[in-house]
């Protein structure tokens, strides 16, 4: 069992592990994800002028996690949501313009003007909701954010789908799961780190017709990651164009292998399937030429004990997962004495898996 005290974020109500697909989705009040405990219920803030019209609510705040993508054989198709969190007020203002504040993680780099991802998909989500925004109104948002930048923790995706589910609440909840997790992929351009993000867990995702289709199931209930963030930004698009056009068939089947094994395994809270399963064959040798150091800091986790270890999403961060304090504490120990070795500056977190995607904390 895991210490609790040790692990980064606060403690959720575990919930019944659960097989869902987004066809035939329902609206959910108020949130982005499956509600699971008291936190996850929006709760009224302190009293502000009443909303404009065609709005429920004047200001909302979005609690969103960060995900990481891929897990080692599933590139492109597996995610899981991670217990390190951005919480986005959003208010509005009735005079036009934008006043948008960064604290945390992105301050002094994320833009504070409509640019910033969170805006374009609040604005996106006003639009399918409303048909336009209001040229009258304007914005005050404030982001805490916890989640690196430039890491592969999907702090795009956060910032998207944060976005998506504040429209939604302020005007009502009139946009189903599937038109969040649509949308969000249209601004996002591929859909593993959104999904996450929106219902949280660990998903699979595929585009069928053009159409997200997605299965979520609960994580192995004493699961933990160990996150090794090195000083190191890598671009999505950089990485990405570092894998090639074909791959062998080999490694096609091998990845195919460990994608079912990971799947059928995690979902019947298998934890031990991810040894395998975080070996890939498809992109990260690749990748590797970009970032050399991680195929020794995966090395070193897996001699460690590590039940698995990969890249998360694109880099520059590192995942290996454990399931016991000992097991945790030694991988901890073996990314910071390789990083030392390497002159790769990071450092470690561990974190919980996280149960819900995004969800409103307050509305008012």
């Amino acid at each position: 069992m895991v210490d609790e005290a040790r692990v980064t974020g606060e403690p959720e109500a575990e919930a019944a592990a659960t097989d869902s697909t987004l066809a035939g989705a329902e609206p959910t009040p108020g949130v982005g994800a499956h509600p699971s405990s008291e936190e996850q219920q929006p709760t009224r803030g302190a009293t502000i002028a009443p909303a404009p019209e065609g709005f429920r609510y004047r200001r909302v705040v979005v609690d969103v996690p960060a995900t990481t993508a891929n897990l080692g054989a599933g590139y492109d198709a597996l995610a899981l949501a991670l217990d390190l969190r951005n919480k986005i007020s959003v208010e509005i203002t009735d005079a036009p313009g934008l006043e948008l504040s960064v604290e945390g993680e992105g301050a002094g780099v994320l833009p504070t003007t409509r640019d910033n991802r969170f805006m374009v998909a609040l604005e996106t989500g006003l639009r399918w909701a409303l048909g336009e925004v209001p040229a009258d109104l304007g914005f005050r948002v404030h982001m805490q954010n916890q989640v690196p930048i430039a890491r592969g923790l999907g702090s795009s995706a956060a910032a998207t789908v944060a976005g998506l589910v504040a429209a939604d609440a302020l005007t009502g909840n009139g946009l189903d799961q599937r038109r969040l997790l649509t949308l969000s992929i249209e601004i996002e351009g591929h859909p593993d780190n959104a999904t996450a993000a929106l219902l949280g867990g660990f998903v699979v995702i595929a585009m069928v017709d053009g159409r997200p289709e997605t299965v979520r199931f609960e994580p192995p209930r004493d699961l933990r990651a160990v996150l090794f963030i090195p000083d190191k930004p890598l671009s999505t698009s950089a990485m990405r164009a570092a894998l090639p056009h074909e791959v062998p068939h080999r490694d096609a089947v091998f990845n195919i292998g460990r994608v079912a094994l990971a799947v059928a395994g995690l979902a019947a809270g298998r934890s031990e399937v991810l040894r395998a399963a975080t070996e890939d064959r498809i992109h990260e040798q690749y990748r590797a030429e970009v970032y050399p150091e991680l195929p020794k800091l995966e090395a070193a986790a897996r001699a460690a004990g590590a039940l698995g270890a990969c890249l998360s999403g694109s880099g520059s961060t590192i995942i290996a997962f454990g399931d016991s304090v000992r097991g945790l504490t030694q991988i901890e120990a073996a990314f910071l004495a390789t990083a030392a070795e390497l002159d790769l500056p990071g450092t470690v977190q561990v974190v919980r898996p996280r149960s819900t995607g995004a969800i409103v904390v307050e509305a008012s």
